[in-house]
């Protein structure tokens, strides 16, 4: 029987992050097959445009690469306008790739048991 365990994204894979004017790309890369499926699952593009909100107000897009466990996202007007137009104190992509793992997800028990990344760091109270 497969019950539902409760993580953070970043207990499940790491993260790269670029930006390019407005436009801001983050890839998940997921540490084994079994997390990729459960990110497949649970990261869609509406729950990474609901946790960011209004930071980012255009579209968000994913892309799936199975060949190496990568799923990337690309959000459209979510640096408030770019580097040298926006009025936000850190515009770069690579802030949203560290609010992107804080993301917390459902997955199977078996997969969050198996998280190497999990239990390096201090208890969170959720």
């Amino acid at each position: 029987m497969t019950f539902v365990a409760r993580l953070q994204l970043r207990d499940l894979c790491g993260v790269r992050s670029g930006d390019k004017g407005n436009l801001s790309d983050l890839t998940l890369f997921a540490d084994d097959q079994a997390a990729y499926e459960a990110v497949l699952a649970a990261v869609t593009p509406e729950v990474v445009a609901e946790h960011f909100g209004d930071l980012v107000g255009g579209p968000v897009e994913r892309y799936e690469v199975p060949n190496i466990w990568a799923v990337k996202f690309v959000m459209a007007d979510a640096l408030g306008g770019g580097g040298p137009r926006s009025l936000r104190s850190d515009n770069l992509g690579k802030t949203l790739g560290g609010a992107l793992l804080r993301l917390w997800v459902e997955v199977p028990d078996e997969v969050a048991a198996a998280a190497p990344r999990r239990g390096r760091r201090a208890p969170l109270d959720a």
